[in-house]
């Protein structure tokens, strides 16, 4: 099925989509035993992973909106906004919700007691099967994790290592994984762990969550929402003139 247009933010083809669309595409895609990387493009992920743009740009790898720094990317540019809001926080237990039947998921990332209390999390309140987990530490030194998720037989696996890093990971694994869909869900085995607070309902509803974050990561986060958003801004408008320039190239060369 089809997902909506492409909408090209600084490069990137994300895919405009309501949650209900994604998840039945994805459902789909597990039952008709294909495979898919989904990516959740936010403006962190547009400054870190320039370099992979690219190694992206294949059928198999879906990526999808999240944040306002995108929407407000989209509508300068191209006139108008996302219909939806697509983050992984929230998209992923939509998407368990969505399944009339409980997934097989294995979950790599985070520290080791983070992403034990992340998987009983999942399988108390999300009624899902977890097969197996690993920390990000160990996981990344080990030369059989692909070798270990393959035999878990997971449908569903969750990266949470962070940009650049477990976009980084998926897409040198992806080919060599059998799980259905393989997605990058940064700080959510935090949230999920109980670790980090997520704001509460109407500073998500008034799209402030990251001002949220911010206070409560001053140190960590301070970086991403002052001088990388403006990289970001700076990275989308130059794409964009680049993109122009090339346009206006081809119609001279043309004769227009």
């Amino acid at each position: 099925m089809s997902l909506g247009k492409v909408v090209p933010i600084a490069g990137f083809p994300v895919h405009e989509a309501t949650p209900q669309d994604l998840a039945m595409h994805l459902l789909s895609v597990l039952r008709e035993h294909e495979k898919i990387s989904l990516l959740f493009a936010n403006s962190n992920f547009v400054v870190k992973c320039k370099k992979l743009l690219n190694r992206m740009a294949n059928d198999s790898v879906l990526i999808v909106n999240d944040g306002i720094g995108i929407d407000i990317v989209a509508k300068c540019l191209h006139g108008r906004a996302f219909k939806a809001n697509l983050n992984g926080t929230d998209f992923t237990p939509y998407l368990f919700r969505e399944s009339s039947r409980p997934l097989r998921v294995y979950m790599l990332g985070a520290h080791p007691e983070i992403v034990e209390k992340a998987a009983a999390y999942v399988e108390r309140e999300l009624g899902q099967v977890v097969v197996g987990y690993c920390d990000g530490y160990s996981g990344l030194r080990d030369p059989h994790i692909v070798e270990r998720i393959n035999r878990s037989e997971a449908e569903v696996l969750l990266v949470a290592l962070g940009n650049p890093l477990q976009e980084e990971w998926i897409l040198n694994h992806r080919d060599a994984l059998n799980a259905g869909v393989v997605t990058g869900v940064g700080a959510l085995f935090d949230f999920w762990a109980g670790s980090k607070p997520r704001a509460p309902e109407f500073i998500q509803k008034i799209r402030m969550e990251w001002l949220f974050r911010l206070y409560h990561e001053p140190r960590r986060l301070m970086r991403r929402y002052t001088v990388d958003m403006l990289v970001f801004f700076a990275h989308c408008l130059k794409y964009r003139k680049d993109s122009n320039s090339r346009v206006s190239g081809s119609r001279s060369q043309a004769g227009f």
